[in-house]
């Protein structure tokens, strides 16, 4: 077999990996050339409002996310330590303090709730990647730390990794 029928194999491949989402629904993830990191693992670029989730040596599924605001960014290394479905929110202290007026606790499921369908927390951190239910906040530095992502996206890596996936975030 032809190097060009070989790697046009693996690209079909790969895109059956990363299925479309159905008609209507907010998502943009694609399979990308990447390299640098181990199969599943997590590296958001914050500059790019990029979430790329390694699925080989040489390509990844590559997701736009809202990242934090200016002065609420941060970088480092951690891992998921929870994944939930229609997580309730509470509100940090961090958040609190500009927000007085949230109460204690918002409900899962909720629309005024901005964890979406799911969010896994990150180990050591007060953060966590989360759907939204702002779909316009996505590709923008919106959040106070958190990753945020489309809920059909939240959604698709949610099913894709574990309690200990390695999550790597850079600026």
């Amino acid at each position: 077999m032809h190097q060009a029928s070989r790697l046009w194999l693996a690209g079909a491949a790969l895109a059956i990996l990363c299925a479309a989402s159905p008609p209507g629904t907010a998502s943009a993830r694609e399979v990308v050339a990447a390299s640098g990191y181990s199969a599943g693992t997590i590296v958001i670029r914050t500059g790019e409002r990029r979430l790329y989730y390694y699925i080989d040596s040489g390509h990844a599924i590559r997701y736009p996310v809202g990242v934090g605001r200016a002065g609420m960014q941060w970088a480092g290394t951690s891992r998921i330590d929870g994944k939930y479905r229609y997580p309730d929110w509470s509100p940090p202290a961090s958040i609190r303090k500009d927000y007085a007026k949230l109460p204690p606790v918002v409900p899962g499921g909720s629309p005024k709730n901005p964890m979406g369908v799911a969010a896994m927390t990150l180990a050591g951190t007060e953060y966590a990647i989360h759907g939204t239910n702002s779909p316009g906040s996505i590709g923008g530095f919106v959040s106070h730390g958190c990753i945020r992502m489309y809920n059909e996206d939240i959604t698709d890596l949610f099913e894709r990794v574990s309690n200990g996936t390695e999550v790597v975030v850079t600026r």
